[in-house]
């Protein structure tokens, strides 16, 4: 139902752009041939034209696993669920390939308050606990200019306790570490932000690894087991803190 939702709602964005809307079906028919190299492009230029919509990073995942993209087609459903968190079908997809390219859970989920902010997202807690925050104000205002009796206390003191407590978790989300998803297979870990550096491992396709920093060409990585090095921004694509 919230991918039906989703997609209509791209509609609805692409509507007032023709161009993207016909790309977008461009593209879909496209993958529906067998073109998934078009495909694959032209949902790229969407995404980089700023059409940030579920229905459109599902289409591209459903794209790059039809051409064996596993990773990609990972970190396309990962993009999805930032979006839309609480679309069953992309988690259920997500665990689906999980299964298939044998990783962990914590090798998709690296940093636990990346789980905090997506559960902010998914209940709208910012807004909610502005909510709160704003009744307890209006509650402390009337107890001000209206002499109110206790009940109203109540009301003030419990709604602002509720709001602050509400309100630390999109706090405690927005310090999630950027994180990237390795998009080829056996991708190597350098000790150094070079070509001629020396490989200290690689990582795995589909793992989800924190980017520690930039260095032109190079990201620095932690992998599942700890290890830090750097590697190729090619062979990753950014998930969070983009």
């Amino acid at each position: 139902m919230i991918r039906l939702l989703g997609t209509l709602l791209l509609a609805s964005a692409l509507a007032a752009a023709p161009p993207a809307a016909d790309r977008f079906r461009e593209a879909n028919e496209r993958a529906r041939a067998g073109d998934t190299p078009k495909a694959l492009e032209i949902y790229r230029e969407l995404a980089q034209g700023k059409v940030e919509r579920a229905a459109l990073y599902w289409n591209w995942a459903q794209a790059a696993g039809a051409r064996g993209a596993q990773g990609e087609a990972l970190w396309a459903l990962l993009r999805a669920r930032e979006i839309a968190p609480g679309d069953g079908a992309v988690g259920r997809e997500i665990e689906r390939l999980r299964q298939a390219a044998n990783l962990d859970p914590a090798e998709i989920a690296p940093d636990p308050l990346t789980v905090v902010a997506r559960t902010a997202r998914r209940f709208r807690l910012d807004l909610v606990a502005c909510l709160l925050l704003a009744i307890s104000v209006a509650a402390h205002a009337g107890l001000r200019w209206r002499r109110a009796g206790a009940p109203l206390a109540r009301m003030a003191w419990t709604a602002l306790a509720l709001g602050l407590a509400v309100a630390v978790v999109p706090v405690a989300g927005a310090y999630a570490r950027p994180t990237g998803v390795v998009i080829r297979r056996g991708a190597p870990v350098l000790d150094a932000a070079s070509p001629t550096a020396e490989s200290i491992g690689s990582l795995r396709e589909g793992e989800v690894v924190p980017l520690l920093g930039r260095s032109g060409d190079y990201v620095r990585v932690e992998d599942s087991s700890g290890v830090r090095g750097w590697a190729a921004a090619a062979d990753l694509s950014p998930l969070t803190g983009r």
